[in-house]
């Protein structure tokens, strides 16, 4: 299994042109950490080991709070050290989210069209170069190149750990009698 999500995530780390490739937190119950090693040694970046990791603000924290005041109070409760990622579904709170101080922005399953449009307008509006941009959601092997010349920084799927295939190993040691010949076996 680990070999399988080390080979899907070196597949996906050539193909997505220099930006850099990222698990996801959803990984087998009990797993976690032999996921993540195997991402690594894929070529790929472990992103957040469990919540505590960085503050996520998710659709849902929006849904309830709106987007400024999640921010305000995610700023409050963050240390200097911990970053503050957002999740924006629209261009709109992108720029919110920018302005108001986050220092991610997750582009939630958009379409590589749209964010490298996002891109654009933080450059035009001078806030792109203090910002990490990842894109997440529905990215695939057939689509990564395409995500990864949109612009962002990350790329992040839950498919490394979630779609990767089982690999059938082997160590077949053929003996021809000679690597052993005059030599005792205790």
């Amino acid at each position: 299994r680990m070999s399988g999500i080390s080979t899907l995530t070196r597949e996906c780390v050539l193909l997505a042109g220099g930006v850099r490739v990222a698990a996801t937190r959803k990984t087998t119950p009990g797993f976690r950490l032999f996921e993540k090693r195997a991402v690594y040694l894929g070529g790929g970046d472990t992103h957040r080991f469990n919540l505590s990791g960085a503050i996520l603000i998710k659709d849902n924290h929006i849904m309830i709070l709106g987007l400024k005041e999640c921010l305000r109070r995610a700023r409050e409760a963050s240390s200097f050290t911990k970053k503050i990622e957002v999740e924006v579904e629209s261009l709109e709170d992108m720029l919110i989210a920018a302005k108001e101080g986050a220092d991610i922005i997750m582009f939630d399953n958009m379409d590589p069209a749209m964010i490298a449009a996002g891109v654009k307008l933080l450059e035009a509006e001078g806030l792109r170069k203090r910002l990490i941009l990842e894109a997440s959601g529905g990215i695939t092997l057939n689509n990564i190149k395409d995500y990864g010349a949109s612009g962002v920084d990350v790329i992040s799927l839950g498919a490394l750990t979630k779609d990767a295939k089982w690999i059938d190993l082997s160590l077949e040691i053929e003996n021809d009698g000679e690597w052993n010949a005059g030599r005792e076996i205790p």
